[in-house]
């Protein structure tokens, strides 16, 4: 039973204070927090140093001169009382005891259908000169999946592409790596993918690569037709190291976004090694030591940190993604090409010799593999992909034999069975840049060029 006491001044004096004290711990429980500034004391290379203020590792923290004018930077290190940053913008004019301000916030990535045929830089901003579209933000960080609960890759991806398809056959969620040096069709090749493929959306990341570069790849290369279900990221090679990175990232975060939504997404980044070079720069910087030919030990472990965010997940959305991986001077050896080559699902090697020869694209199928191919087609594909390579390895096998006239006709029947196939091999590689192949199409001219031919024509 309860009582109601009478109103008395004291009672309504002491609610009025409860009132009041209340309203004060709200308001003190909103005020924002202090921000302890630093101060900028050196500026070595591309690293700044800062001491006065207490920031973690991946925090965000602004440059201020006295003049008004800011950079951004991240903390990539520490060293006693000293933070180590990373700027992600023009270092021009900063000057000594400038204001260093911890932002307290992560770097954000702009996702959304309303990406679809724009084009961003590594820092998430639009440089088509469109106006920005309303986006959901959300942290660039990598989302781990756990590898047990992942779908197994189980159905083919049509990448539009003869060769890839009949010999290479790539599955939906599957990592792929293009090894190729400069000026032999990667970027090409990349183009036709993303032109010709049935994924629902496609991520390009330009990593590290020229500006002019850059251009020709979106309006000659991809068109508007290519461009209508893209999303392009680019990080010119005049960027900073840190804003490579994030480009890297950000193209990453965007396929993860649509595969979270139950979409096939084909990611294409070019390229892999670049990012590694960009790591390689800020780990200098800071003074990490070399291990591997220049490249400190933080770039093999960032490497698959980023491969692994590709691939299916645990419903029904997949990243296929294709990692060009700078292979100069053809050296499969380059401990870039090593690293990529472990953690990659496959990988399609583009050889200098076919493309100084014409032969578009420049696929070298003798060097090239598909780890999940067998458990994405049928037997009689892989039977007629197994016959086609080794009819085509033994032709390159006895090439010199053949073409200095040294091989005499009838020594070796499998010889003569390749000097017979080989033009019409040859042909079937070779594909325009504007002629598309299903996959459909690329397993019935496989067929139809394994047949028999006519050995009187075929022998010379």
């Amino acid at each position: 039973m309860s009582v109601n006491l009478p109103d008395t001044p004291e009672r309504s004096r002491s609610e009025r204070w409860r009132a009041h004290l209340a309203q004060r711990r709200t308001r003190i429980a909103e005020a924002p927090g202090l921000v302890v500034e630093g101060q900028l004391t050196r500026i070595v290379g591309l690293t700044l140093e800062a001491s006065g203020c207490v920031a973690s590792v991946g925090a965000r923290c602004l440059v201020k001169n006295p003049d008004g004018s800011q950079v951004e930077a991240e903390v990539v290190g520490f060293a006693g009382g000293k933070l180590f940053l990373m700027p992600s913008g023009d270092t021009h004019g900063l000057t000594p005891n400038s204001r260093v301000i911890p932002t307290g916030g992560a770097s954000q990535a702009p996702v959304g259908t309303a990406l679809l045929g724009r084009v961003l830089d590594g820092a998430g901003h639009f440089l088509d000169g469109r106006p920005a579209p309303e986006t959901e933000r959300v942290s660039l960080g990598a989302k781990t999946i756990n590898p047990l609960l992942r779908k197994p890759i189980r159905e083919p991806l049509d990448v539009g592409v003869r060769a890839i398809n009949a010999l290479l056959s790539v599955g939906r969620g599957q990592r792929m790596g293009l090894f190729a040096g400069s000026g032999v069709g990667k970027s090409v090749l990349l183009g036709m993918m993303t032109r010709f493929t049935n994924a629902d959306v496609v991520v390009v990341g330009l990593i590290g690569e020229r500006g002019r570069e850059v251009q020709e790849f979106i309006q000659e290369i991809l068109g508007p037709e290519g461009m209508a279900r893209a999303v392009v990221v680019a990080a010119p090679a005049d960027d900073p190291p840190l804003k490579r990175l994030y480009g890297a990232a950000l193209a990453t975060r965007i396929a993860e976004y649509f595969r979270d939504r139950g979409l096939q997404v084909l990611l294409l980044m070019d390229s892999l090694t670049r990012y590694a070079q960009a790591q390689r720069e800020i780990a200098l910087a800071i003074g990490e030591p070399p291990a591997t030919k220049g490249y400190p030990p933080s770039v093999f472990a960032k490497l698959p940190q980023l491969v692994e965010r590709a691939g299916n997940d645990t419903v029904g959305g997949s990243i296929t993604a294709f990692y060009t991986v700078l292979t100069e001077g053809d050296d499969q050896q380059d401990p870039i090409a090593d690293a990529a080559r472990a953690i990659l699902d496959g990988h399609v090697v583009l050889s200098r010799r076919l493309a100084e020869a014409g032969h578009y694209p420049a696929i070298d199928i003798e060097a090239s593999i598909s780890r999940v191919m067998p458990q994405i087609s049928g037997p009689r594909h892989q039977q007629m992909a197994r016959r086609f390579k080794h009819i085509y390895s033994t032709y390159e096998q006895h090439r010199d034999l053949i073409n200095v006239g040294a091989y005499v006709a009838g020594s070796d029947p499998a010889v003569d069975e390749a000097r017979d196939y080989y033009p019409r091999l040859k042909q079937f590689l070779i594909q325009g840049i504007d002629e598309q192949v299903t996959l459909a199409d690329s397993l019935k001219g496989l067929e139809q060029v394994l047949l028999s031919p006519n050995v009187k024509a075929g022998r010379s």
